[in-house]
């Protein structure tokens, strides 16, 4: 009879086992769902834009060259492990302390044979996935047509083959340091290689695998050491980036030999593996390590020092215009035209009637003073908001072309105060409305800004006559996301604007646009709820089959996902382009490889007083093209992207990577290309660049003797003044043209520096209007070079003349009267009446509760001359001997009143209103009692202390009404 054993019951520590891999399961589970629901929302969001090859492009990128780095690294250390293992000497005689180091080995030997390849491939292979932009750079890279003065070769060498070569090589010898690092510890642990009584002893085995690792290791760094020929030519030597003259004649040459003694050493460690003598080899390294001490630091430092140091400026004055010309083609300055000026700097009566167009045009808005004063004339509710820096942008208004100041009023739901809730946050407050703009030359008679479009529903030149849609779904301060959308017939739910009709509080509407991934079914709202981490999406009964959710909503970030290649402008601007607002983003192409050209830091080179630097470090650029122009649709979020420079080899390589993403310049409107613009942040490059390179020879350059920088911002010591657009015509210039501006003054450090102008930058940023076409005129910089006989007050002279004026400063402390806070807005150098006018507005706004600069004064200065009046006609007469010849934007200055009207309902003035209205009739009567005392007028100064009473009394009884109305 047989009987059946029981079975065995598990054990507490199977059970345990079992409870861990099934947690560890579960854990990795939820891990790779979360993943997924981050890649696959990321893939929506693309594929919405219809974007989505770049997301892809990316993904098959990194995984291949994941997987290239990690086998690359994995395999020839597996190899090498398993040989040096494999063929040990079997019968060897071991210390006893190499016995103790295999036991505790052993056990751990199959791990770390497969770990070990494992480790270090995962570290190769992710390094190898952020290379592979590089990699692709390469593989597609285009010939520029341009050639180095070296070597002769492509300029697309150094830009796309160079990087990849050099990335290259440093992971080949990094897989070969770490083979002959592992293949010595195998052959010493396993007795290959012994060492004691004074001697080395290598197996055969041991000595060929050795040896041949160490020969692939030298040709690799001979190769390397070859092309460290061509990187001499972007790195720096002497004064300037690329081989000067110590580095054509010393360094180049000697880097050549080196290489050639790394590959003969090399050869001579694989004869090593056949015959195995070391000597050869060895003593071959050694030669190669003082060659490189000669070569590589002896020879260099004497030429420098007993050949360039004593006739510098001649030897090097090659390499010097080598680097001009480089430098200037890479950062296109090349084209520059340069004029002499001979600036006058006496005002004569009629001196302007030249330049009447000119002065109509000038800018008396400051945008970044004017900001709070746009936001309590047009904010309508606390929930809206405008920039505190706004835009400048120009349109064509009966034939005249308008520079004016730009706002896109948008939401900003941290305003909703008690009545924020996820349901407002995300499905009634969802966009913000209307784009206001102002007249840039214009003001009020109370000092505010003259609005040619405003008001809610909008109203204006942009509305009239013509189909608008002014609602801001995607904006600089729109929300995180809002969920939009129903189905037709549905009630609607979003607040478009605080009007209605019959008396009705509000308006809503329902997004009708293609705006964001579709999240109708029960898995997009699932994924999406993880997403934002908000479970009311996946609840909520207003996310219906028709809904969408926008996310990523800012215009700059949209630009940046769907053209990651691209650096971008940081001022983007909204525009009305035929019938909608859009957001017009420049983008840049670069790179830092460019030879003989000077690098520069792009965030140092863009920092100024209206450009704040940036938190993170951004690479050196040694080349720009403004390659990319950009609009983003503020209703639908759409991103259309045009080759605006389909010139440009680096734009050409990406578009190689990313076929189909850029449009041509061909599909672009003429209402689009009205508004485009030279870009803010290139000018700035080239501004700083222009400081140094404006020379066009080497004796010069290396004589540093005309050096220039950009003046301080004359408020902000601390920050460089800020370049500005302006329609005006420039000597030489048949008609006033849309332009960007700035100054130089001398390049010097300390209490002794000169603030005097050495130069005057324009460039043209007006592109036409015809479809398809930028003007020829476009893009062309023009500098106005001093006369050097003749002193012209720079900026900061400028404004510490206006603030040390008796007379200038009498007025201001009138101003200044009560609670008053005075404003001095941006000091703009315009070239008119053969010399340089200085034009500043003054602004005054309280310096407590609510702010609201109104442009009071303006301040002129020409030649040593100033002048000070409320505006800026009667500055110039005043200026220019009683008579300028010519009238600005604002001499006849219409009352608030007539500004802009919205066909609202007259509001009587606010208290605010009326006080300042007090503090304005107070400070005139102290400027005419003044002015009577100073004739001995004694009836005159009577009226004028009457006046200035009765205003006094008037402000006592308003501030007595704001005190009760407190109470």
């Amino acid at each position: 009879m047989t009987t059946t054993s029981a079975p065995t019951p598990a054990t507490p520590r199977t059970s345990r086992r079992i409870l861990t891999i099934s947690v560890v399961i579960i854990v990795a589970l939820i891990v790779a769902f979360f993943a997924f629901a981050s890649l696959y929302t990321d893939y929506l969001w693309f594929d919405q834009l219809d974007s989505a090859q770049v997301l892809t492009t990316r993904w098959i990128a990194t995984s291949v060259m994941f997987v290239i780095g990690f086998l690359g690294m994995a395999v020839p250390l597996f190899v090498t492990i398993q040989l040096a293992y494999r063929l040990r000497p079997v019968y060897v005689r071991l210390s006893s302390q190499l016995d103790r180091y295999q036991e505790v080995i052993e056990p751990l030997r199959r791990l770390a044979m497969w770990g070990m390849p494992i480790f270090f491939g995962l570290f190769a292979g992710f390094a190898a996935g952020g290379q592979w932009q590089t990699v692709w750079l390469w593989f597609n890279g285009v010939a520029t047509g341009e050639t180095d003065a070296q070597f002769g070769m492509d300029t697309g060498f150094y830009m796309f083959a160079m990087p990849f070569y050099q990335a290259l090589l440093g992971f080949a010898s990094a897989v070969l340091i770490l083979c002959l690092l592992i293949t010595a510890l195998v052959s010493y642990l396993y007795g290959a290689v012994r060492v004691g009584q004074g001697e080395l002893r290598i197996s055969k085995s041991a000595r060929i695998q050795l040896a041949v690792l160490a020969g692939l290791y030298l040709l690799v760094q001979g190769v390397s050491l070859w092309l460290d020929r061509y990187v001499s030519l972007v790195t720096t030597d002497d004064r300037i980036t690329g081989a000067a003259y110590t580095g054509a004649n010393a360094t180049i040459p000697g880097l050549g030999i080196l290489a050639i003694l790394a590959v003969v050493v090399a050869i001579l460690f694989f004869v090593t593996a056949v015959i195995g003598r070391w000597r050869f080899p060895l003593a071959g390294t050694a030669l190669l390590i003082v060659a490189a001490l000669v070569l590589g630091v002896g020879y260099p430092w004497a030429v420098t020092t007993f050949q360039v140091r004593p006739n510098q400026n001649t030897l090097q004055a090659e390499y010097y215009q080598r680097n001009i010309e480089a430098t200037k083609g890479a950062y296109g300055i090349s084209d520059l035209e340069t004029t002499q000026f001979k600036a006058a700097t006496d005002a004569e009566p009629g001196q302007l009637r030249e330049d009447a167009a000119t002065t109509g045009s000038i800018r008396i808005l400051d945008p970044a003073i004017v900001g709070p004063a746009v936001q309590q004339l047009e904010q309508y509710r606390g929930y809206y908001q405008f920039p505190d820096v706004l835009d400048v942008d120009r349109y064509d208004i009966d034939g005249v072309t308008q520079d004016t100041v730009v706002a896109v009023r948008e939401l900003n739901t941290d305003r909703l105060g008690d009545a924020q809730s996820w349901n407002n946050n995300t499905v009634v407050y969802t966009h913000g409305y209307g784009l206001v703009a102002a007249a840039g030359n214009q003001r009020t008679s109370d000092g505010e800004p003259v609005f040619l479009e405003r008001g809610i529903p909008s109203a204006g030149f942009l509305t009239d006559g013509e189909k608008f849609e002014p609602r801001v779904y995607f904006g600089e301060q729109s929300p995180e996301y809002s969920i939009v959308g129903a189905p037709e017939g549905t009630e609607d739910v979003e607040i478009d604007y605080p009007r209605g009709q019959d008396g009705a509080t509000e308006t809503k509407t329902t997004f009708s646009g293609d705006g964001g991934p579709r999240i109708g079914d029960f898995f997009t709202k699932m994924l999406y709820a993880l997403k934002f981490q908000s479970e009311q999406i996946l609840f909520s009964d207003y996310v219906n089959e028709d809904s969408q959710i926008l996310y990523d909503r800012n215009p700059k970030l949209r630009v940046q996902k769907v053209a990651p290649y691209l650096t971008l402008d940081n001022d983007p601007y909204p525009s009305v382009v035929d019938g909608r607002i859009v957001w017009i983003i420049d983008g840049y192409t670069t790179s830092s490889t460019y030879p003989y050209s000077t690098s520069v830091n792009l965030p140092r080179a863009i920092n100024d007083a209206n450009t704040a630097a940036p938190t993170f470090v951004t690479d050196d650029i040694n080349y720009i093209r403004n390659s990319v122009k950009a609009t983003v649709d503020a209703y639908d979020g759409s991103v259309t992207l045009y080759a605006w420079d389909d010139e440009d080899p680096v734009l050409k390589t990406w578009q190689n990577i990313y076929p189909s993403m850029l449009k041509p310049i061909s599909e672009m409107s003429g209402d689009l290309m009205s508004h485009v613009r030279y870009p803010t942040d290139l000018f700035k490059v080239q501004r700083a660049m222009l400081g140094i390179y404006h020379v066009d020879d080497a004796r010069s350059f290396a004589q540093q003797d005309n050096r220039w920088e950009t003046p301080n911002d004359p408020q902000d010591e601390q920050q460089l003044q800020a370049p500005y657009y302006m329609s005006m015509k420039m000597p030489g210039q048949d008609e006033a043209k849309y332009s960007m501006f700035t100054t130089f003054i001398p390049s010097s450090q300390g209490a002794n520096s000169r603030n005097v102008l050495m130069g005057y930058l324009a460039v043209e940023s007006d592109a036409g209007s015809t479809a398809g076409k930028k003007s020829s005129t476009y893009g062309q910089l023009r500098m106005l070079e001093i006369d050097a006989d003749t002193t012209v007050p720079g900026p900061g002279q400028v404004q510490n003349t206006f603030n040390s004026d008796t007379g200038v400063s009498q007025q201001l402390n009138v101003l200044k009267i009560g609670q008053s806070q005075v404003l001095h807005g941006n000091l703009l150098t315009l070239p008119v009446g053969g010399g340089l006018l200085y034009v500043q507005p003054v602004y005054v706004q309280s310096s407590e509760g609510t702010k609201l600069p109104r442009l009071q004064k303006i301040l002129v200065a020409f030649g040593d001359r100033i002048a000070f009046a409320d505006t800026l006609t009667a500055a110039l007469d005043d200026l220019f001997g009683g008579d300028a010849g010519a009238t600005a934007g604002d001499d006849d200055v219409p009352d608030s009143g007539d500004a802009g009207d919205t066909g609202e309902e007259t509001q009587p003035p606010s208290a605010s209103e009326q006080r300042q209205t007090a503090l304005n009739d107070a400070k005139a009567a102290m400027l005419a009692r003044d002015e009577a005392l100073k004739a001995g007028d004694l009836a005159a100064f009577a009226d004028a202390d009457k006046a200035l009473t009765d205003a006094v009394n008037r402000l006592l009884e308003l501030e007595g009404q704001t005190d009760s109305a407190a109470g």
